[in-house]
């Protein structure tokens, strides 16, 4: 059963994600409450707990968190998403497995021209996995390699997630967008490296379909007219953040901007297809707020109890290496990976895992995009 629940949250979309995320939300503030006023005083604790949710809210280091959101909600309501896998697919050629390649291809450039994970992952599961599934696909790796592609899209700029974490760890911002770019391809490639493994040695995996040849124009159209002008918007990103042209918010902004402004070129962007976009951005941006808002208070309490310098003396003290103690980091962040969402990891672990990184002069961007 496994397989049906990935599909039904690939297809719900941003509505699965807040019924997902809004329970874990009202849990951590729950949480949060508690201790303010077990750790920090009762009436006191709890007014400074509200002191600090609304710090959190009104950083102005998140703006580009709903902007990043837009893009992908703007590329996904208005179809353009469409004519990205369809312009991928008509140059993937008879591999093994390959639409499940043309899945992480797809997904890959999409990732770079939407700065929303569920969008990314709502639009391959929605469009791709209906097709894989009726041409005989094992559902495994029709759902797999969507998902996956969720972990390329949080690394390739514009991320939603990596502004999120780069606000509430003190990492520049934009050097963390700038150096998820080459991991992120690397791990497509190794994604794409294992469908075609996995495929060769058991076709029965993903039977081999007839495909359509076109040849001159026909073979690039979609690719020109779509697909160039779409990852210019990745261009616009990043070239004005590397060149120090634009702030990460202003990045975001620019890239919002000729997101819409490409859609209506395409006379793609309907006020009806406009007002999802905007809905989806609220509902995902305030879920993700809503989160933090219990961030600085829940970081306060772990000060306050002595919990955060206990363990960081512990850890610290038990004479393990650096490269052993971040194993470690990273095993816990792929348990607690099966347990809550991305966000919620942020918010619990890096009250800890910060000062260790940060006592053992662990490069902070590389530690940021692992």
């Amino acid at each position: 059963m496994s397989w049906q629940l990935a599909s039904l949250l690939l297809l719900g979309g941003s509505t699965v994600l807040l019924f997902i995320g809004l329970p874990v939300a009202f849990a951590f503030m729950a949480i949060n409450i508690v201790g303010a006023i077990l750790f920090l005083g009762g009436d006191a604790g709890l007014s400074q707990m509200l002191r600090n949710s609304a710090a959190a809210v009104i950083n102005f280091s998140l703006t580009p968190i709903p902007l990043f959101v837009l893009m992908g909600e703007v590329l996904f309501h208005t179809g353009l998403a469409l004519k990205v896998i369809d312009g991928i697919e008509r140059l993937v050629r008879q591999v093994p497995g390959r639409l499940a390649v043309v899945a992480v291809v797809a997904g890959t450039v999409f990732s770079a021209i939407s700065g929303s994970t569920i969008a990314t992952t709502a639009m391959l599961g929605s469009l791709m996995l209906p097709v894989m599934l009726s041409r005989g696909y094992n559902p495994v790796l029709a759902t797999g390699p969507i998902m996956a592609i969720g972990a390329v899209d949080m690394l390739i700029p514009p991320s939603a997630l990596t502004v999120l974490l780069g606000s509430l760890s003190g990492i520049s911002i934009s050097k963390l967008l700038i150096g998820g770019v080459v991991p992120g391809l690397m791990l497509s490639v190794a994604f794409v490296g294992y469908i075609i493994a996995r495929a060769t040695a058991n076709p029965a995996l993903a039977p081999a379909t007839v495909v359509e040849e076109r040849s001159g124009w026909a073979k690039y159209e979609l690719l020109v007219c779509y697909v160039l002008p779409l990852v210019s918007i990745f261009v616009v990103v990043i070239g004005a953040m590397s060149g120090g042209i634009a702030t990460p918010t202003e990045s975001a902004a620019l890239g919002a901007l000729a997101t819409m402004a490409l859609a209506a070129a395409y006379r793609a962007l309907s006020f009806d297809a406009l007002l999802k976009a905007l809905r989806g951005t609220v509902g995902i941006s305030a879920m993700i707020l809503f989160i933090i808002l219990g961030a600085t208070t829940f970081s306060q309490i772990l000060s306050f109890s002595g919990s955060t310098e206990g363990i960081v003396s512990n850890i610290l003290g038990a004479g393990l290496t650096p490269f052993a103690i971040l194993a470690g980091m990273m095993l816990l962040l792929i348990f607690l990976g099966i347990f809550v969402d991305q966000v919620s990891m942020m918010l619990i672990t890096l009250p800890v895992f910060m000062p260790i990184v940060q006592r053992l002069d662990i490069d902070l961007i590389w530690f940021g995009v692992l």
